[in-house]
């Protein structure tokens, strides 16, 4: 987490909630890894309190459950895009505002004790035949995909320990969490430029934009390297910037990156969903994804790079 962005968030006013969305999403199918999903859709529905978009595939049972951290300040309507991509790939994504006090300012902060919520909303949605994924999820699985504040919190959760301003009092993973993805994302310590080690017990996969003007790639691939568990990844991604996740650049309420993004918006977001989604499903056991991480992925996409210990 870069320490301006870190400063920043002292500066943000809360963002006002975008409406819920409930509109049915049309998205293809990625000819990749193992989704057989024609479609995704989304609806609203609350997570511990906080109001949260799901997508998740039209067709399909035992789906994974993957639990998206926002930025700081960074409204969940602006993940429409991602999200609704990685879900065609088989996940039940879920997107919650959480909002809470930060050094006396109340904000979209992501905290870890959101993946244990997402455990329990998960089972009891599971359970409840008013939902749309009424006996569809995996209930045993959990993934995790931050972004910049989200996914510092997420390599919080990787390692079970408490990082504030990453965690309230406690932040033991859940047992169902078995690999986490960030973008925009490092691990060092806010208010300093020291980076710390990351010591997860569970794999965890860097996508990285090189024109990343607030997390810089030099943090990011720091971070990388003082990552202690294995598998791992640092995928690179040239011309994206720190906002090449959202649907635009530089949402309401967050702090703009200065630098400017050279890719397509739309070809940034596919490329980090798609990436997200075959780091995620490889380290769950899918054979397809893992050619693809470690094989032929790197030769086939001109704009990433793949740098990894498995």
């Amino acid at each position: 987490m870069n320490v301006t962005l870190f400063r920043s968030w002292k500066r943000q006013a809360v963002v006002a909630s975008a409406a819920l969305l409930a509109a049915t999403l049309s998205a293809p199918v990625p000819a990749s890894a193992s989704a057989t999903a024609t479609s995704v859709a989304s609806y609203p529905t609350t997570i511990n309190g906080d109001s949260a978009d799901v997508y998740y595939p039209t067709t399909g049972t035992r789906l994974p459950v993957a639990l998206f951290l926002q930025g700081a300040n960074v409204d969940k309507a602006n993940y429409s895009e991602y999200a609704g991509t990685l879900a065609s790939y088989g996940f039940v994504v879920a997107v919650p505002n959480h909002t809470r006090s930060l050094f006396g300012v109340s904000g979209l902060y992501p905290e870890g004790a959101q993946a244990g919520w997402t455990v329990d909303w998960a089972e009891a949605e599971d359970d409840n035949p008013a939902s749309p994924l009424y006996k569809r999820i995996d209930e045993n699985t959990l993934v995790l995909s931050g972004h910049s504040f989200g996914a510092a919190t997420a390599l919080s959760v990787s390692t079970g320990l408490c990082v504030i301003p990453f965690c309230s009092i406690a932040n033991t993973a859940p047992s169902e969490l078995e690999a986490v993805v960030t973008y925009g994302g490092n691990n060092v310590l806010p208010g300093t430029e020291l980076v710390l080690p990351v010591l997860n017990t569970v794999p965890v996969g860097y996508i990285q934009g090189l024109a990343d003007g607030v997390a810089s790639p030099s943090e990011g691939e720091t971070t990388y390297n003082l990552t202690a568990g294995t598998p791992k990844a640092f995928i690179s991604l040239t011309g994206a910037n720190h906002y090449g996740i959202t649907d635009g650049q530089n949402p309401a309420g967050a702090a703009p990156d200065p630098s400017a993004q050279t890719l397509d918006q739309a070809v940034g977001v596919e490329t980090i969903a798609r990436w997200s989604a075959q780091w995620l499903l490889a380290q769950t056991g899918d054979s397809a994804a893992k050619k693809y991480v470690y094989t032929t992925g790197d030769a086939a996409d001109p704009n990433v790079t793949v740098t990894y210990v498995k």
